[in-house]
């Protein structure tokens, strides 16, 4: 077992508690490691460092800042294979998706936001006034468990590249991911007090950050729960917020459009990571009149596709869910689907095995008035919604808090995005259309405020003053 410390001022520093919280694999319950408990003695040092460091940083060129941090970028490459190794064993992901979601989305990312670059303006002319874009200050930088790198990197990159210092806050469940690329940042050479870690509970340093006097920027991923208390809390001393929050998206497949496409689809979503992803479309709506066809899709996916077993093993889809906590909590959820009357296609019992796994579960016949359709459940569960007209599948798409993500699936393209414009969501996904790194990501409604990647990540760190010359 490894003891990993913070990271403060360029600096290795263990709690100023001497205390100590256990990271455990969720597949065996055995302790992978162990990181400092944080205090708010750490959290307000790690503020000081950043604010210290911040007015050199942001006077640095964004062609010096960028070069450190492709730096940064080449040492997630170089450690590909650890960090990898490292979020099976923290969050439990299969090996096979650890390895090309977990770490080769996040260098795909960083590699399109230094792309991308050439379209933020950081300086521009607007009737004869000098227009400066700058850091706006310290950043902290709260992320959850469930993309461990990725999420880090989503902050941390356009941040830094804009001029702010950062301070992370890790989720508990999953912190040691953020220890190794605090060692890839200091390796990179970023100057002292840029780039700080510290871990513990929320309830113990998060909340310090929320109320600090010099964080000047939240940037959160999470549960709208948390955000709605950050947003709270946060005005206290008016700071920014960037929040990606929770969602309930849906994937509407329209009559004449790829049936199996669109199950394959919103079933992916539901089956990788275990559901544990806040754009999963765990929402399937479909015609009346084709959900049969629709179910037997499923099963057939199911059959196929489904495979639970150890996450070490290449050949495992599904591994554990992050924590027994979370297991209970979707365990919860599919019995109260069975207790609303929602009829269970596939799935829905206990899995008899060492570990905290959870059976994919697919409720078919879905009200969408009911808890499992409203509520995100952030494990693998689908809702399989039918729908009368294409009028009432809008309807119930946008009859949600949440507005993250969502997918169209339909005869043809045109026919599809007529009907994505009126889905109140921040994303949607047109037929077998992928995802660009460039183009922006972030919610509507109660599924969050703010953009990132791409430009749009880096115009979200930076403040604007106008010269009058």
């Amino acid at each position: 077992m490894t003891d990993y410390q913070f990271y403060i001022d360029g600096e290795w520093r263990n709690a100023s508690s001497n205390e100590w919280m256990e990271v455990k694999n969720p597949a065996n319950g055995e302790i992978v490691g162990r990181v400092p408990r944080g205090t708010a003695d750490d959290m307000n040092a790690a503020v000081a460092a950043a604010k210290a460091a911040f007015p050199a940083w942001n006077e640095t060129s964004v062609e010096e800042r960028t070069a450190l941090l492709k730096k940064v970028r080449d040492g997630i490459v170089d450690r590909q294979d650890e960090i990898a190794d490292i979020i099976v064993q923290e969050l439990g992901a299969p090996i096979s998706l650890a390895r090309s979601k977990h770490v080769q989305q996040p260098i795909k990312e960083m590699d399109d936001m230094f792309d991308d670059l050439e379209n933020v303006h950081f300086e521009e002319d607007i009737d004869g006034t000098q227009v400066v874009k700058e850091g706006l200050g310290v950043v902290a930088c709260v992320t959850p468990w469930n993309f461990p790198l990725t999420q880090i990197e989503r902050k941390i990159g356009p941040a830094l590249i804009a001029g702010n210092t950062v301070v992370v806050k890790p989720a508990t469940d999953t912190p040691i991911t953020a220890v190794l690329l605090a060692e890839i940042c200091e390796e990179a050479g970023l100057p002292k007090g840029v780039f700080n870690l510290v871990t513990g509970q929320g309830s113990q340093v998060g909340d310090v950050l929320t109320e600090h006097k010099d964080v000047d920027v939240i940037s959160f991923t999470g549960s709208t729960e948390v955000g709605r208390h950050l947003y709270q809390h946060a005005s206290f001393t008016i700071k920014k917020l960037i929040l990606e929050l929770g969602g309930k998206s849906p994937l509407i497949y329209m009559p004449g459009g790829d049936l199996d496409y669109a199950v394959k689809k919103s079933m992916d979503t539901v089956v990788n990571n275990c559901g544990q992803t806040c754009s999963a479309l765990t929402r399937l709506l479909v015609p009346r009149e084709e959900l049969e066809a629709a179910n037997q899709s499923i099963l057939n996916y199911y059959e196929k596709n489904v495979v639970i077993g150890d996450p070490t093993d290449p050949d495992t889809v599904v591994g554990p869910v992050v924590s027994e906590r979370q297991k209970e909590t979707v365990e919860s959820y599919i019995q109260k689907g069975k207790e609303e009357g929602a009829r269970v296609l596939v799935g829905g019992g206990k899995i008899d095995r060492e570990g905290h796994y959870v059976e994919p579960t697919v409720f078919t016949d879905v009200d969408n008035k009911m808890v499992i359709a409203q509520e995100e459940i952030f494990g693998p569960v689908l809702c399989v919604i039918p729908y009368d007209s294409l009028e009432e599948a809008i309807e119930i798409a946008n009859d949600t808090e949440y507005g993250l993500s969502g997918a169209v699936v339909g005869p043809s393209d045109e026919e599809a995005i007529a009907v994505a414009r009126k889905i109140r969501t921040g994303s949607v996904y047109i037929n077998k259309s992928g995802k660009s790194n460039k183009a922006p990501y972030g919610g509507y409604k109660q599924s969050g405020i703010g953009r990132e990647n791409g430009r749009y990540g880096v115009q979200d760190y930076l403040e604007i003053k106008s010269i009058y010359k």
